[in-house]
């Protein structure tokens, strides 16, 4: 009897392992889009804020807002971005993509965006695919980490991390050239 109720439990364990692994396959795999990827890429972004094409544009400021003497993104403000994206820190190093989305100055202190941009690839195996990092971005430490929170195309489902680095930063005008080494875990 004693071994009859183990064969037992031991089916019934067996069935329900059966059951939650087909319902919630192992890390990487996933039933309907197979195996999970990882991707790398690097690039320099080209926030441009002054001369006659900017490529980041105000939108919306404070109420009491006086203009810029020395200070290009004072908190609450609002840009819209459309940042060419290259394979190296020259603007004629060669387009590799661009940045659509917005920032907002959120930080009373030292200057901190709230991002939420779409970066697409327009060259290389990956063209026509992008992901999207909605993430903190304190601007004046050297070194930080933003979300990728989703993705399109070879990036579908996309989850990971952007690496940035000030490459230039000119605090009067705010133009700047940041890169950003991206690591994609995608299907």
């Amino acid at each position: 009897m004693a071994t009859s109720k183990r064969v037992q439990t031991l089916l019934l364990l067996a069935f329900f392992v059966c059951v939650f692994a087909h319902r919630f396959p192992a890390l990487g795999a996933h039933p309907l889009l197979g195996a999970e990827k990882l991707t790398k890429v690097h690039f320099f972004l080209h926030d441009t804020l002054s001369g006659s094409k900017p490529s980041a544009v105000l939108v919306a400021h404070r109420e009491n807002h006086t203009g810029f003497p020395n200070d290009p993104t004072p908190f609450g403000t609002a840009f819209v971005i459309d940042d060419p994206l290259t394979a190296g820190p020259e603007l004629d190093s060669g387009v590799v993509g661009n940045a659509q989305g917005l920032y907002v100055s959120s930080r009373q202190g030292p200057l901190s965006l709230v991002l939420g941009v779409d970066f697409e690839l327009t060259a290389g195996p990956y063209s026509g695919s992008s992901f999207v990092v909605f993430s903190r971005n304190p601007v004046t430490e050297p070194h930080r980490e933003l979300a990728v929170v989703g993705g399109r195309g070879a990036f579908r489902l996309a989850r990971g991390f952007a690496q940035l680095h000030t490459h230039y930063l000119n605090t009067t005008n705010g133009d700047a050239v940041i890169e950003y080494d991206v690591t994609l875990l995608h299907y």
